[in-house]
């Protein structure tokens, strides 16, 4: 069924097919058509002393202003991440900014924080059915310079809190100018110290996760395992998309006329799998890690499981593979665990 779908849908610009697919996604018996279906009691688990439903869910991005989450939680999704999510609405880059790699099963995206601002999405998200695990995925307006980043992480936070389950710093979208500088250590850490000490503040606490770039040096993952457990926070996400364009199939030249962006999916599956194996050596359990990048298909997934990962994400192999993907993926981890 998804199959005849997705090539009317890619006869649509993305944005456009984007769009449509979550129109579609709210109608009724959107999940029977769609293939997908909730979870298997078997496949739950606990993580960051949270009960997840399910192991996959929707990396940020897909759901930016958490319009479509009871929707999305009834075609497999264990969780899903909303955002990223800036203090004031902003409309994001100029279009055209989202671009698929057929040949690679990618996607290019510049998007640059496109949203409708946190008090919009807040609203929305106080009415969600009980039992859906929600990730706030927090970043800073563009018009923000750098120095006074940490403001606008706040007043995110302190919006979200009461609404969501965990919370996403995002310092690694390759789509905001400047936004990777504070990747180094010095800024980062000020940003979750800060974060982490409101959330201990507070009578009900909320999991703070870092989500890093796939395209960081060995002496920079080190330093993120530093900050990690220097800050205290609960762990990290690996990884966001790529800025490299290294052995794609796409022409070279059709890649270069989509200009700048952050690539995702297959492409970016070894290099977020070496991350997450090699940032479990460095940050062992309780510390949590969210594999996200090229997961595709059920091996996919286990691959990420596998290295260390405790949940996964999806977001382009949703793209490609429709809500069947979701069903293959519980149904592998179910059988996976219990080997272990």
């Amino acid at each position: 069924m998804y199959a005849l779908l997705r090539s009317l849908l890619f006869r649509l610009s993305p944005e456009k097919a984007h769009q449509l697919t979550f129109s579609l996604l709210e109608l009724p018996g959107a999940t029977l058509l769609s293939g997908g279906t909730p979870p298997p009691k078997e496949a739950a688990l606990e993580v960051m002393g949270l009960r997840f439903p399910g192991p996959v869910g929707l990396a940020a991005g897909m759901d930016k202003d958490a319009q479509h989450v009871d929707a999305l939680m009834r075609i497999g999704f264990g969780f899903v991440e909303v955002g990223t999510l800036t203090p004031v609405a902003q409309p994001g880059n100029d279009r055209p900014r989202l671009f698929r790699l057929k040949p690679d099963h990618a996607l290019i995206n510049r998007m640059g924080f496109n949203n409708g601002g946190v008090q919009a999405a807040v609203q929305r998200l106080r009415k969600r059915a009980p039992g859906t695990i929600v990730g706030g995925n927090i970043g800073k307006n563009k018009v923000t310079p750098n120095e006074e980043a940490i403001r606008d992480y706040i007043t995110c936070f302190e919006a979200l809190h009461p609404v969501v389950d965990y919370f996403v710093v995002n310092v690694s979208s390759p789509n905001t100018p400047g936004l990777r500088a504070l990747q180094e250590k010095g800024p980062l850490l000020a940003i979750l110290k800060e974060l982490r000490t409101r959330d201990g503040a507070k009578s009900v606490h909320r999991p703070i996760l870092l989500k890093i770039a796939p395209d960081l040096t060995t002496e920079q993952l080190d330093d993120i395992i530093s900050v990690v457990k220097e800050s205290g926070i609960a762990g990290v996400i690996a990884t966001n998309t790529t800025i490299a364009r290294a052995g794609l199939r796409t022409p070279k030249a059709v890649v270069e006329a989509m200009g700048a962006g952050g690539l995702s999916g297959a492409p970016v599956r070894q290099r977020s799998t070496e991350v997450v194996k090699f940032l479990r050596g460095g940050l062992p359990e309780p510390f949590v890690i969210i594999g996200v990048g090229g997961i595709d298909s059920a091996e996919a997934a286990l691959e990420k499981l596998d290295a260390g990962a405790d949940l996964v994400q999806v977001y382009t192999g949703l793209v490609y593979e429709g809500p069947a993907l979701l069903k293959r993926i519980n149904q592998a981890f179910v059988q996976w665990r219990s080997q272990q």
